[in-house]
């Protein structure tokens, strides 16, 4: 096709900025005259495509002289299938990245294009066969037929979506949500790709392949009620019920009306703790759900997982229709029941099947559930308020309330509830970062409170095996006083637990020098040491017999130390930690027995942690 000379008009850099700064470079190389456009049919209304759009356009390449080189189109050799690309994410050559965004939807225009405007650009991004004019100027004629804003699924740019109606609602359904959709879906070219339901609304769940991978993934990204084009190439069509067969098919455009979904949730992550929701609930989820500690009112029907269903519990039956009411992070439930509870939106009723080290193997067992049965609980949240916060209230107010959630932190800990436990303390002293005392007195008696606080986390990490932390927050304590006594005891029990020898007998010294009055409960701790390193050393010479010199008697004399120390402090809650702890609810230490010789060699070995919990030097207490 000849261009008519003066309907050329002769395009210049484009001065928006671009999403890509390679393209802002590949614009400084366009030359005056370098490309020309000539409109052959005008488009409709004043919008043109921008960075971040999509466009839709056939393109036809031919010579000055009017000979076809290349073409989208079937009548001219091509497939028929236009070209799709995103302005800014997708390569394109530089006449086209310039030429498109000038252009109106329906639009058909020739672009002139000098060689380095095309794929005669030195670097081009794009390839083409060696048979192909790169030094030549060429017309490339495009007919703009679509642009719209678009969603970019897969960076590849494999899944696009466009959005055709919003959504009602901002959740997106994810694995083991049972999905309800009505999907119709056309080749690249046009042409309907016929599917099994024919125009039925399909049922599927998402993440068991059911349909085709790209499909999935772009309706992951989808809300009810929305509706949407998803454009899916070829390395994301895998093969479904829905499309038996993809081969030879290069891209999809599948047209979606997400109707509805069933939130179905994999709790921990490994199919044993499963939330099926059976009645939608009011509000967002999740942000009107319980996350937070709160007052809950629930109905609920717990079955066991037989032939027959068996009902162990019904609220509206056994408790004489009254619902079940209780506050989150206290234990007060099963913990699979809780944790189900807290996904759920107000007036929602859902199915919770659970195992039993999540049900009542760890809790009081009702007397009709057998031990390591699965369980089943119907539950329905009738609404729930949260715990009150600080807000004008007065200092005094607030540390009584302090008391109260630290007295429940004390009573899941001494049920060996430790990860609940830390969390009630962890609240209060994230609570604290908001109070500000008014006088000294009270700022002394905020100071305290916060170093009991931090010291019972560190004694919950200790009991949660993680030594580390527990190290860490008693650092929090001695930063700001490194006198304090308990502090220095749970950090060396936390140090002896972790192997490190060295650093607990210097925290366990420093208690005796700082307060006379903590030499017992000191000396009784670096007594623990000291079996601790003897029995690593008895390992050790019993691993390498012959490398080491003996020293008989001194393993044999502490165990006998130890054999006393544990009848002595046998049937009494687990506690090793300064007398002064007595004022919190906790039980003084054992006294101290004479400290033993310390071995050389036992200080050259921390390798044997694992034997530790046998000795007990594990042990701790609450504050």
């Amino acid at each position: 096709m000849a261009v008519v000379k003066d309907a050329e008009q002769e395009l210049k850099p484009n001065k928006k900025k671009t999403t890509s700064d390679e393209d802002d470079n590949r614009r400084k190389k366009m030359v005056p005259g370098g490309l020309m456009k000539a409109v052959i049919r005008p488009g409709g209304g004043d919008a043109m495509p921008s960075d971040g759009d999509q466009v839709i356009y056939h393109c036809t390449i031919r010579t000055l002289d009017g000979v076809v080189v290349q073409s989208t189109r079937s009548e001219f050799g091509g497939k028929g299938t236009p070209t799709r690309q995103v302005l800014g994410k997708s390569k394109m050559i530089l006449g086209l990245l310039e030429g498109i965004p000038t252009m109106l939807k329906g639009e058909v225009a020739v672009l002139k294009m000098k060689p380095e405007l095309h794929y005669g650009e030195d670097e081009c991004p794009v390839s083409v066969s060696d048979s192909f004019p790169k030094d030549a100027e060429l017309n490339f004629e495009i007919e703009l037929i679509e642009f719209s804003k678009i969603k970019v699924v897969t960076e590849d740019l494999g899944i696009l979506k466009k959005v055709i109606n919003e959504a009602q609602s901002w959740e997106n359904p994810r694995d083991l949500y049972e999905v309800k959709a009505r999907v119709s879906a056309k080749l690249g070219n046009g042409k309907s790709l016929q599917l099994p339901m024919a125009g039925e609304p399909i049922l599927f769940t998402f993440g068991k392949s059911e349909v085709p991978k790209g499909l999935e993934k772009g309706i992951g990204t989808m809300s009810r009620g929305e509706k949407s084009v998803i454009y899916v190439t070829s390395q994301y069509l895998s093969e479904s019920p829905m499309i038996p067969s993809v081969e030879g098919i290069e891209e999809v455009h599948f047209e979606v009306e997400l109707i509805h979904f069933i939130q179905v949730r994999d709790v921990l992550g490994d199919g044993r703790l499963i939330k099926r929701r059976i009645r939608d609930g009011k509000g967002e989820f999740p942000m009107d759900c319980p996350l937070q500690d709160s007052h809950l009112r629930v109905h609920y029907k717990g079955m066991l997982i037989n032939e027959e269903n068996t009902v162990f519990y019904d609220t509206r039956v056994d408790n004489h229709g009254q619902p079940l009411e209780f506050s989150s992070g206290e234990g007060l439930v099963p913990e699979g029941f809780e944790m189900c509870v807290r996904l759920m939106l107000p007036e929602e009723i859902s199915l919770v099947t659970c195992p039993p080290d999540y049900a009542y193997d760890k809790f009081t067992r009702p007397a009709n559930v057998p031990e390591g049965a699965h369980v089943q609980w119907e539950i329905e949240l009738l609404g729930f308020e949260m715990l009150k916060d600080w807000t004008g209230m007065n200092f005094r107010a607030i540390m009584d309330d302090v008391e109260k959630t630290k007295g429940t932190g004390n009573r899941l800990f001494k049920e060996g509830k430790f990860v609940l436990a830390k969390a009630k303390y962890e609240k209060v002293l994230r609570e604290f970062n908001h109070v500000n005392p008014q006088d000294d007195e009270e700022g002394k008696e905020f100071a305290n409170t916060r170093s009991l606080l931090n010291l019972n986390v560190a004694a919950c990490y200790l009991k949660m095996g993680d030594c580390r932390k527990s190290i860490e927050t008693c650092n929090k304590v001695l930063d700001a006083n490194p006198v304090h006594v308990k502090a220095l005891y749970r950090r060396g029990m936390a140090y002896l637990e972790a192997g490190d020898f060295d650093e607990a007998r210097t925290d366990f010294n420093k208690m005796i020098t700082i307060d006379k009055s903590s030499e017992a409960n000191a000396k009784a701790a670096l007594l623990k040491l000291k079996q601790a390193e003897q029995e690593v050393e008895k390992k050790a010479r019993k691993q390498f017999k012959g490398l080491f010199d003996k020293k008989p008697g001194e393993i044999s004399e502490v165990g006998l130390d130890n054999q006393v120390n544990e009848a002595r402090v046998e049937g009494e809650h687990e506690s090793l930690i300064p007398s002064q702890e007595k004022e919190d609810g906790v039980e003084d230490a054992p006294p101290a027995p004479a400290p033993a010789r310390t071995s050389s060699f036992s200080r050259l070995w921390t390798g044997g942690v694992n034997l530790f919990k046998s000795l007990g030097v594990n042990r701790c207490s609450i504050l």
